[in-house]
């Protein structure tokens, strides 16, 4: 069963954020300020990458969808780092309906549309545990009757890390569990079926369809820092972070190819150059 992971890299939607801007223009400015541009690329290039390129089983497709206002030093840049990457393909589109265009790109992106696929949704700030891939594929062979009997199926992984610059300690970190984050979050589609995984809020899937969760293992890395768009709001909740243990770093290697210099470094960029998004 094909499997593809959809990643918006600084895509101007219309809708699709939480903080709305006035005009297209307006998105592109915030979206490709210098600032913010440094720090997504650090957060894409040493925190989600390392855990896709190290996947135990390869099997899938990785789509990065852009705007075609995509300024071309950052279009260069972006194939630079996902020229070792055979599972990558960047496709470029005009600023469109958020929901629209990722089913669009997801549908496009099928090889067979009349066999059954499985969607995953994944962020450019994000890391996906090194077996997320081959978990997926078992977990949708478990599920066969279920995935047989119904159109749509979720499925939910909620156990994970959260991490976040620290000005004390070389970064901060928390373990969550928090069901229909978003992370490690899939959609098996059965053959024919038109609809995506980004047709839905992630938080409301459960809504929709059913939904099968898993809690045993850690299976994402989430990044906060000032331009995650889901903090923009006031009310956003505060999490318990700590300076990470010797325990907590070696999970990182091993569950997400991630090393303390990397995570580091995903934060590097002076985060006060980073714009925050306004109505």
């Amino acid at each position: 069963m094909q499997v593809i992971v959809l990643c918006r890299f600084s895509y101007p939607a219309e809708g699709g954020f939480q903080v709305d801007h006035d005009t297209i223009d307006a998105r592109r400015a915030f979206l490709y300020a210098p600032g913010r541009m440094e720090q997504r690329f650090a957060l894409f290039e040493h925190l989600c990458l390392p855990s896709l390129k190290a996947q135990t089983n390869p099997d899938f497709d990785f789509v990065v969808l852009v705007g075609t206002c995509l300024p071309e030093t950052y279009l260069s840049r972006l194939q630079s780092l996902l020229a070792d990457m055979p599972q990558a393909r960047i496709v470029a589109r005009d600023p469109a309906p958020h929901r629209r265009i990722c089913q669009s790109v997801l549908n496009a992106a099928r090889k067979h549309i009349h066999q059954p696929c499985l969607q995953v949704r994944h962020d450019d700030d994000d890391a996906l545990a090194v077996d997320f891939i081959a978990r997926l594929r078992k977990a949708a062979s478990d599920c066969t009757p279920l995935l047989r009997d119904n159109k749509l199926v979720g499925f939910d992984w909620n156990r994970g890390f959260t991490v976040a610059p620290s000005k004390r300690h070389r970064f901060k970190i928390t373990e969550t569990v928090s069901p229909y984050l978003g992370l490690a979050q899939a959609m098996a589609v059965q053959g024919g079926g038109r609809q995506s995984l980004m047709n839905f809020a992630h938080s409301r899937i459960n809504r929709f369809m059913p939904t099968v969760t898993f809690t045993d293992a850690a299976m994402f890395v989430r990044a906060h820092h000032v331009s995650n768009d889901s903090r923009q709001k006031p009310r956003v909740a505060k999490l318990d972070f700590h300076a990470p243990t010797l325990d907590e770093i070696e999970t990182l290697n091993r569950r997400f190819a991630l090393t303390a210099d990397a995570v580091e470094l995903a934060f590097g960029p002076v985060v006060s150059a980073v714009p925050r998004a306004t109505g």
